[in-house]
C-alpha cells in the first residue's frame, strides 16, 4: 500500500475550501487549518487475517469492489504498528492454538511507546491458549515491545496483563496521561489530538465560571481544559470510558472535575427537571455556574433538546466529526451566537472526513 503523499497539500486545500463554503452562511473568521503528518499518523488499525495453506497474513477489503487485498505494511498507521505487524505474524505462524480460527487482529498504539494487540477468534479460548499467548507476549517483550495481548471470542475477553495502554500527550509543554482501553473510542490521530486540545485551551483561556462537557469519553478534553475553569462537570454514557476518565483524572492530579455516567439526552432531562436520576445523588447541579459548554457529538450532531439547552450558554465550544450536521446545528446556534474562532483538523488524511471546531460567543 502506498500513499499519495505528494498530493497531501492539495487534498488539504480542497478540504479547507469545502469547509469554508459550508460555514460561509454563518460569517466565521478565516479557518485555522491544522495539517496532519502525511504518513504514520493513525494510532489504531484493524485487519482481517487470511489463512493460506499454513501461511497467514493481514488483509483488508476494497470498499468499492469488496475484493480482499493483502497488507504487509500500512503507512497510514503508526510506525509502532508497522513494526509489530510482521513480527506478530512470524511469532504465531505454525502455532495451532494461536492461529486456528483467528479471524482478526486489532492494534492500538501510543506516542508513549505502548501497544495493545487484540486477537479475535471464532472459537472458545482455553487455558492452553492463555499459556501460548503468555509465551507470545514474553517473546515480543524480549524484542523490545511494551505490549499487551488481549484475546476475544464470543462472550469472552481475556487480557493477559491488562486491556489498556497509557498514552502521554505533551500539551502546551505539560504531559497529560490518558489510559486508553482496547475496543473503546480514542482519538485515532494522536498528534492531531494534541493540536485540537491546544486549540480548545486557547479558545477557553481567561474563562469565568464553570464548564459543562457532554460526551466526554475518557476525559480527553475535560482533563486538558480543567485548569481554565473553576470547576468542570462532564457526562459520558460508556462504562469503560467513565472508568478510564476517573483513572485519568486521578493520574493527572485534577481536583475540579466531576464525571457523571449519563447520556447527553438524560442530562438535558435532569437540567430541565423532567426526570430525577439516582446517578445524580449527592451532586447539586445548582452549585455549578456553567456559562461555557463543550460538545463533541457523534456524527448525527446534537439532538433538538440538547441543541435547545446548549443555546442557553454564553460560550459554546463545538468539536464536530461531521461538518454537515455541524452546519445544520449552526443554523439554530447562530441565531443567538456568533463564531469567534473556527478550525479544521485533518484527523483523517486522504479521506473526505473532516474534524472541525467552532468557538461560539453569545451575541
Amino acid at each position: 500500500m502506498t500513499l499519495p503523499i505528494e498530493q497531501y497539500s492539495d487534498l488539504l486545500a480542497k478540504k479547507n475550501e469545502n469547509l469554508t463554503a459550508l460555514l460561509s452562511p454563518f460569517s466565521p473568521p478565516s479557518l485555522e487549518v491544522f495539517a496532519s503528518k502525511p504518513s504514520h499518523f493513525r494510532m489504531r488499525a484493524e485487519f482481517r487475517v487470511w489463512h493460506d495453506e499454513g501461511d497467514l497474513y493481514h488483509i483488508m477489503f476494497n470498499q468499492q469492489t469488496k475484493e480482499r487485498y493483502r497488507v504487509d505494511s500500512f503507512p497510514i498507521a503508526s510506525e509502532l504498528i508497522n513494526k509489530m505487524m510482521p513480527l506478530l505474524l512470524a511469532e504465531i505462524k505454525g502455532n495451532e492454538l494461536l492461529t486456528r480460527k483467528l479471524f482478526q487482529v486489532d492494534y492500538l498504539s501510543t506516542l508513549s511507546g505502548e501497544i495493545a494487540v487484540s486477537l479475535l477468534y471464532h472459537k472458545k479460548l482455553t487455558e492452553e491458549w492463555i499459556e501460548q499467548a503468555q509465551q507470545l507476549k514474553s517473546r515480543l517483550e524480549k524484542q523490545g515491545f511494551k505490549v499487551q495481548i488481549i484475546g476475544r471470542a464470543t462472550k469472552q475477553k481475556i487480557a493477559l496483563d491488562c486491556d489498556y495502554v497509557e498514552e502521554v500527550l505533551p500539551i502546551n509543554g505539560q504531559n497529560y496521561i490518558y489510559r486508553q482501553v482496547e475496543n473503546s473510542f480514542t482519538q485515532p490521530n494522536a498528534e492531531m489530538n494534541i493540536k485540537m486540545l491546544e486549540w480548545a485551551r486557547e479558545c477557553t483561556k481567561n474563562s469565568r465560571g464553570d464548564l459543562l462537557e457532554l460526551y466526554c469519553g475518557n476525559g480527553n478534553f475535560s482533563i486538558a481544559l480543567a485548569e481554565n475553569f473553576r470547576r468542570v462537570l462532564a457526562t459520558e454514557i460508556s462504562k469503560s470510558s467513565v472508568q478510564s476518565a476517573q483513572y485519568n483524572i486521578e493520574k493527572n492530579g485534577i481536583d475540579n472535575l466531576q464525571i457523571i455516567r449519563m447520556s447527553a439526552e438524560e442530562f438535558t432531562q435532569a437540567m430541565n427537571g423532567v426526570r430525577e436520576f439516582y446517578r445524580l445523588k449527592g451532586i447539586n447541579l445548582k452549585e455549578y455556574e456553567c456559562n461555557t459548554i463543550f460538545v463533541d457529538p457523534p456524527r448525527a450532531g446534537l439532538d433538538q433538546d440538547t441543541l435547545n439547552m446548549v443555546q442557553a450558554y454564553e460560550r459554546i465550544l463545538y468539536i464536530s466529526c461531521n461538518p454537515h450536521t455541524l452546519a445544520e446545528n449552526l443554523q439554530q446556534l447562530c441565531q443567538t451566537h456568533r463564531i469567534e474562532k473556527a478550525a479544521l483538523f485533518d484527523q483523517f488524511p486522504y479521506t473526505h472526513h473532516v474534524e472541525s471546531g467552532v468557538w461560539l460567543i453569545k451575541k
